[in-house]
């Protein structure tokens, strides 16, 4: 029996960003009715094409927009396939219903990079301080907001003093 492997112990925080269970039974119900309906005027073993094609493709589709990970490993922050070094954080900030509704709307900035799934109601604000870079901030859903402002200040603040040896040295 092989055995996973361990848990990589720069992990900080790590969630999957799925849809709520719920939905799942509701969804295939509603595409299992569907492919009925579908199916009724259909004769013989072409019945059963519509549950062939609306329930996978459902599953598929629900798995798919629960797909986003969100983890904060090592010194960075990884959304989906999205890296942000820790560095380049200036702050993060927890929002609640009304300050993620006001960056999503009136508020919004057409630069930032937004990854928003609507049946997760928390949700944080990164700042950024980079130069190089225009994005004036990340807005990233999540579940546990408050957990994942921690695990990023954490990570920022151990790299910090690691910068600042870095500098140190390279000033003499």
């Amino acid at each position: 029996m092989e055995h996973p492997d361990p848990p990589d112990p720069r992990l900080a925080h790590s969630e999957r960003l799925t849809v709520p269970w719920l939905w799942w039974p509701v969804a295939l119900g509603l595409a299992a009715l569907l492919a009925a309906q579908v199916g009724l005027g259909a004769p013989g073993a072409v019945t059963w094409l519509p549950y062939l094609v609306l329930l996978p493709g459902t599953a598929a589709g629900l798995w798919w927009a629960g797909r986003i990970k969100v983890r904060v490993v090592g010194d960075e922050l990884h959304v989906d396939d999205a890296r942000l070094p820790v560095g380049v954080i200036a702050d993060v900030i927890p929002l609640d219903a009304e300050g993620r509704r006001h960056l999503l709307g009136p508020g919004s900035d057409p630069l930032a990079f937004v990854i928003q799934r609507p049946w997760v109601r928390g949700c944080v604000q990164i700042l950024l301080d980079d130069p190089a870079d225009p994005t004036p901030y990340w807005l990233v859903s999540t579940r546990h907001p408050e957990r994942l402002t921690a695990a990023l200040l954490r990570a920022g603040a151990r790299q910090a003093p690691a910068a600042e040896r870095g500098g140190a040295l390279a000033d003499r």
